[in-house]
This record gives C-alpha cells, sequence and structure tokens, in this order.
C-alpha cells in the first residue's frame, strides 16, 4: 500500500507535529480536533515551527507555503474518508481513544490502516475497538516529532505483516528510523525511560540534590542531553504520572509506582512547559 494522506486525530504538540512532517515529506494531510479554534491553533504551530526553519536556512519560504498547502483542517471526521492510514494522537487516556478509535473504524474504508501514537498503552487491546484488527498499529512518534527520528512501531497480537510493512514505509519516507517492537505497556523506550523520570522525583523529594544539580548529574555522568525532570516538564508531568499508573496497573509491579511528589504537582497543575510551570517554571 502506498500511502499518499494520513489523517491525524488531535492537533495538539504531537497531531501538529505528526501533520508537520508529513507535510513537509510530500504526504497529503486532514487534521482534526473537536473544535475550529484547536485545529486553527495546530495549523499555526506547524507555520510557526516551519519559520524558524526558515531562520535556519534549512528550507524556503516556498517550501513552507507547499507544505501548509498539504494540511486540510477539520472538526468532522468524514473528511478523514480520503485517509489511506489514520493516527489517532489524543490524550493518553485509555477510554477516550477507545471512543475514538470506534468512531473511526465506523466512517473509513475497509482498507484504512489505523494506528495509535499512544506511548503505553497496549496495542492489542486497542485493535478490539476497531473491526480491523489486523490493520491496527502503533505508530510512536517522540517530541518534538519535526527534529525526533525515532518512530517506534509497535505490533499488536493481531497486526499483519503488511500493515507494519506499509507502516514501517510510511516512517521512512518521512525521514524516520523505525524500531519495530513487541507489545508491551511501555514499548521499549518509555519502559527504560518513565521509570527513571518517576526515580529522578524520588530523588528530588527526598532532597538529594537541587533539581538543577540533579539534571546535570545526568547529563555529565550518562551523557544525555537534557536532564530527567527538564525531560518531564517537556513530555508533561500529567503524562509521565499516566504513564507510570498503567505499568502499575499492567506489570502489578510496586516498582512502577509512581512518586507522591510527581502525582501531587499533576494534582497542583503543575504540568510544565505546557502550563509554564513544573519542576521548572518558564
Amino acid at each position: 500500500m502506498t500511502i499518499q494522506t494520513v489523517g491525524i486525530i488531535g492537533a495538539g504538540t504531537m497531531g501538529n507535529g505528526i501533520a508537520q512532517a508529513c507535510a513537509v515529506s510530500g504526504i497529503n494531510v486532514v487534521m482534526v480536533d473537536i473544535s475550529d479554534a484547536a485545529v486553527q491553533k495546530g495549523l499555526a504551530t506547524v507555520a510557526g515551527s516551519l519559520d524558524r526553519l526558515i531562520k535556519k536556512e534549512k528550507i524556503t519560504a516556498a517550501d513552507k507555503d507547499t507544505a501548509l498547502a498539504r494540511i486540510k483542517v477539520s472538526t468532522s471526521y468524514d473528511d478523514l474518508k480520503a485517509a489511506q492510514l489514520v493516527i489517532e494522537a489524543a490524550t493518553e487516556n485509555y477510554e477516550l481513544k477507545l471512543k475514538i478509535l470506534k468512531q473511526v473504524d465506523g466512517i473509513v474504508g475497509p482498507d484504512v490502516i489505523i494506528a495509535s501514537n499512544t506511548s503505553s498503552i497496549s496495542i492489542t487491546k486497542l485493535a478490539t475497538a476497531t473491526s480491523r484488527a489486523d490493520k491496527f498499529i502503533g505508530m510512536h512518534f517522540f517530541n518534538p516529532v519535526p527534529m525526533m527520528a525515532l518512530v517506534e512501531i509497535i505490533r499488536g497480537l493481531q497486526t499483519s505483516d503488511a500493515t507494519h510493512d506499509a507502516v514501517k514505509a510510511m516512517a521512512v519516507a518521512l525521514g524516520k528510523s523505525p524500531i519495530t517492537v513487541k507489545n508491551a505497556p511501555g514499548f521499549v523506550v518509555n519502559r527504560i525511560l518513565v521509570p527513571m523520570i518517576n526515580e529522578a522525583f524520588f530523588v528530588l523529594a527526598e532532597g538529594l540534590a537541587t533539581p538543577e544539580d540533579i539534571d546535570a548529574g545526568m547529563k555529565l555522568g550518562c551523557n544525555q542531553p537534557i536532564g530527567p525532570l527538564a525531560l518531564a516538564d517537556m513530555v508533561g508531568l500529567d503524562v509521565c504520572l499516566a504513564v507510570m499508573d498503567v505499568y502499575l496497573a499492567e506489570f502489578g509491579d510496586s516498582k512502577y509506582r509512581a512518586c507522591p511528589l510527581l502525582r501531587e504537582m499533576v494534582a497542583a497543575g503543575r504540568l510544565g512547559r505546557k502550563t509554564g510551570r513544573g519542576v521548572y517554571s518558564y
């Protein structure tokens, strides 16, 4: 299957990032969200990101115009009918994703592949919300999508070889470096990464070091480009907490218990960069 048009559900950080990556690579996009304000904000984010690339002389103004012309925004799932691949990029909430997937499955054609950008929820489980489990797959992009090369392609128990191969080829066409992983909570990268972030919150809560020194230690001692607490602010503390809660529920192992400080900060609305305050202030 040649994927020429991609439908994206969600115009937030991940959705608009995926839209940009597709449009810059010559793939048409239909980006859908619940309100016109949401999709217009997503489109404006793409335009701003492309402007920064122009300033860095990585693309031209004409390239920007061509890319934006490939992105159609909508508040109706009916417009997804033009796509060969639909990527769900909604909030990391199981019930919400189920609701969206059921709706999309009833609208798009039987040959359309449906993917989820989930960072932790079972692909095998999500596939049961559709009538096409063999054409359902995980396509986990990393933030910021236009810059990050990695895409985790997650095969559910029912995912066919043809679906996997089509999605992997599409990821390569976007200039990404995909890895294929089996379905399991957190897959590969977040299975390792998020518990590390959670442990950094335990270290912070115990007063062992300041946030700045914790992050500096991991950057200088482990050659990480960004410290775990700063990364948590970028990812969103609410997302980190949600992922840890999924691990605890799925594995039943107390080593995945979320740090109480992380939970308290989420309760206080200190979610990181997107709210202006998390571990750090922005």
